[in-house]
């Protein structure tokens, strides 16, 4: 077997067409998707970019590796302490199990040197760090793996990872490809009279402040009314159209070798992005249901395609079925689980609720089950968040209308799994140390830390000084 993971960073599987997006963003996704299984309800476990991929290639959750924020302590893996062995002996992570099963593993990432993640080389025979710390386009990435494919594509048993950046602000694709999505709709669910309120409001990224880079014309300093959200959103489809464009190549690449049909091919993320939500713009800085979901996609000769996976899954579930699917052994110390009978009878076998959580810019821990997400801050991150936030994700999946005092029941109901998913995790930790609560003791998520002051006075500049003695009042509580 022949495996290739396209890792695209910051998409959002909303935007895909195979999704049901509106806008023709994914065409060579799309065509995978018709041929495999398309999974609508992954998540990640833990967020954002450093804390996913530790638990996606650990195979555990954050609570467990140590990994939930971009910063501080729990940034770091957790010490394997006195009963660390001379080598990896058996705490071993995804990539290691294809390596036990006979595969040969490469990646084409700059992720290790971006987060100092040294921990994700582990299991590859090569690793291609392109250099720029996640600043790459797509052409600056696709062209190597090509380059490998022409020289080893050929062979048996190769697991390639291939790391594109191009939906992640700043927006990069170069301006000679123009606008794919000029003359297409926007989203239709925000609104003028939704934008002037966050505008009104406060939080870092909102709409008075996105993360605009003066090097880059696709980006806006801030999003005042529709007309700019139609020139921001243009410009996230338009990275992930460009990271699809490259995917075709490496798609003739393989049918060219005579492979295609022969390659296992895997398309996902870390996370998602928000655009709007929350009032939160490019960014991810939540434990809601657009930042925590990810897309995932796997064609894979003799499974029959056009299949959707409607069930509750975390992303590290199905990293733990590819193992087995591949011949590999799942860790028994890995809190992802296989799914693999069910995948092979075309039946779905997911989870009852799930616990996902965020430390980077704020403190969060969510409880997705039946049509909800119940979300739970610890930190807000000097945004304007109340301590619990409810939403029916079917009817409202762009958090719109908090139900929190509306349904007790529910939060009731959110609290209780929230409550058994953390006695377990510290019954089954290794030193009994949360790293959320870490993260807290520490003086708060990474991104936000120590930035109440200078925060304060950017919202007093900028006509905002009420919310600005909020915030102040709030935080000396």
């Amino acid at each position: 077997m022949r495996v290739l993971y396209y890792d695209i960073d910051t998409l959002r599987p909303d935007h895909l067409r195979c999704y049901g997006y509106h806008r023709n963003t994914s065409s060579n996704i799309d065509s995978i998707a018709n041929e495999g299984v398309m999974f609508t309800k992954c998540f990640a476990s833990d967020t954002p970019c450093l804390p996913s991929r530790a638990s996606l290639f650990s195979g555990r959750f954050g609570i467990h590796t140590g990994v939930v924020n971009h910063g501080g302590e729990a940034a770091d893996m957790k010490l394997e302490g006195k009963d660390r062995p001379f080598g990896i002996g058996n705490n071993f992570g995804w990539i290691t199990s294809f390596r036990r099963a006979g595969y040969h593993t490469v990646s084409i990432s700059p992720f290790a040197e971006r987060h100092a993640a040294w921990w994700f080389y582990e299991g590859f025979n090569e690793m291609v760090n392109t250099g720029k710390c996640g600043g790459e386009r797509a052409d600056e990435i696709v062209p190597i793996a090509i380059d490998w494919l022409d020289e080893h594509g050929d062979g048996d048993n190769w697991f390639l990872h291939i790391n594109v950046w191009d939906p992640h602000t700043p927006y990069r694709t170069p301006m000679e490809y123009g606008n794919p999505f000029e003359d297409e709709a926007a989203p239709d669910w925000i609104d003028d009279d939704i934008i002037k309120a966050q505008y009104n409001n406060y939080g870092p990224h909102g709409a008075h402040e996105t993360p605009a880079h003066p090097t880059f014309p696709r980006m806006l300093p801030e999003i005042k009314d529709t007309n700019d959200y139609k020139r921001w959103i243009d410009a996230y489809d338009t990275g992930i159209w460009y990271a699809d464009m490259f995917l075709g190549k490496i798609v003739e690449k393989l049918k060219a070798l005579g492979i295609y049909d022969d390659t296992m091919i895997v398309i996902s993320s870390d996370h998602g992005e928000n655009h709007g939500e929350l009032n939160i713009y490019g960014d991810h800085q939540t434990a809601d249901y657009i930042t925590s979901r990810v897309p995932m996609i796997i064609k894979m000769p003799g499974v029959k395609g056009g299949r959707i996976d409607d069930a509750l899954h975390y992303q590290c579930d199905v990293g733990a079925t590819i193992t087995e699917l591949l011949g590999g052994k799942v860790n028994p110390r890995w809190d992802g689980e296989a799914f693999t009978e069910a995948f092979n009878k075309e039946e779905e076998n997911g989870r009852d609720y799930l616990v996902v959580s965020h430390c980077a810019w704020s403190c969060q821990r969510s409880v997705i089950f039946d049509k909800y997400i119940m979300i739970k801050t610890y930190h807000d991150g000097l945004k304007d968040f109340p301590e619990y936030m409810l939403f029916d994700i079917e009817n409202d999946p762009h958090e719109q209308h908090n139900l929190a005092e509306d349904r007790p029941d529910i939060i009731q109901k959110g609290k209780a799994y929230l409550n058994e998913w953390y006695d377990e995790m510290m019954r089954t930790s290794k030193d009994g140390v949360d790293p959320l609560r870490t993260t807290i003791m520490e003086g708060g998520p990474l991104h936000t830390r120590g930035m109440l002051d200078s925060y304060c006075k950017r919202l007093e500049e900028t006509g905002r000084g009420k919310l600005a003695e909020k915030l102040r009042n709030k935080y000396n509580k």
